[in-house]
């Protein structure tokens, strides 16, 4: 176990055979203001592993982000029975036979909310993924939203696959299966790229290889350049600059005697 921050620690678990890639694995924990933790896509657990973590305070809350991250979470059921489970609507439906307590959805609040925010990143078939800010770090916390991958951890031939899929650093992303599937909700996953940029993030713990810990924006705006993040930006832009000042105002109603009233103000557009 790894101690990145004050009240954040990664674990780096098993690695698992995916497509015929080894993917290491890694699980995130937050303790929270109340001396609790936060486990976010929790690995294989073990004896060494149980007393490390017991050692930073009480498991509160366990998170499955995907329903691909879903493995381990009856082994760490029975050994923190009070815990509370949370996972996205797509592994609940898969786990049916696990007591989830509550699900993963945007706009809702939880316990953790005032030092996690989240976001559920929709559009495409194949996957939806909740994707949380700590918020005293500026720390982005991804499951395989981003992967990240070193050279090193493959073979050459995985390699260039890992190459062709997006997947390895210092240029990671997500996965190129996983980009074809927002092919007609490319303007739901920008405006979901848009609010994650907004948070501003500083580093990027992801499940699947290197943290990000410098020029982290800079980082997201690269890895989902695929999605043209200034498209939308820029058509309001150049709408605005086609329009002129005063331009795209209704005209008065002329007055008799030929006076014109003045233009009242140009109503404002929602972002």
């Amino acid at each position: 176990m790894k101690q990145l921050f004050e009240d954040v620690w990664i674990a780096d678990g098993d690695t698992v055979s995916f497509y015929t890639l080894p993917y290491t694995t890694r699980m995130t924990l937050v303790r929270l203001a109340d001396g609790t933790l936060w486990v976010h896509s929790p690995i294989r657990l073990n004896a060494g592993l149980r007393r490390r973590v017991e050692a930073l305070g009480e498991v509160r809350y366990l998170v499955a982000p995907n329903h691909l991250h879903h493995l381990y979470l009856q082994d760490w059921q029975r050994a923190y029975p009070d815990a509370r489970l949370f996972g996205t609507r797509e592994v609940i439906t898969k786990r049916g036979e696990l007591a989830f307590d509550g699900r993963l959805d945007a706009g809702a609040s939880y316990p953790w909310s005032d030092e996690l925010r989240h976001l559920l990143f929709t559009g495409s078939r194949l996957m939806e993924e909740c994707v949380f800010l700590h918020v005293a770090t500026r720390t982005l916390i991804v499951a395989d939203l981003v992967e990240n991958f070193a050279p090193r951890a493959f073979g050459p031939l995985q390699r260039g696959v890992a190459r062709m899929t997006g997947i390895l650093a210092p240029n990671g992303g997500m996965p190129r299966d996983w980009r074809l599937s927002f092919a007609f909700h490319k303007a739901e996953a920008r405006a979901h790229l848009r609010s994650l940029l907004a948070w501003r993030p500083e580093t990027i713990v992801m499940a699947h290889g290197e943290i990000v810990d410098t020029d982290a924006q800079a980082f997201l705006r690269r890895s989902f350049g695929w999605l043209k993040p200034w498209r939308g930006a820029r058509k309001t832009t150049r709408a605005r600059h086609m329009a002129g000042p005063g331009r795209g105002r209704k005209r008065g109603v002329r007055r008799p005697g030929g006076a014109w009233p003045a233009p009242g103000p140009a109503s404002r557009s929602c972002p």
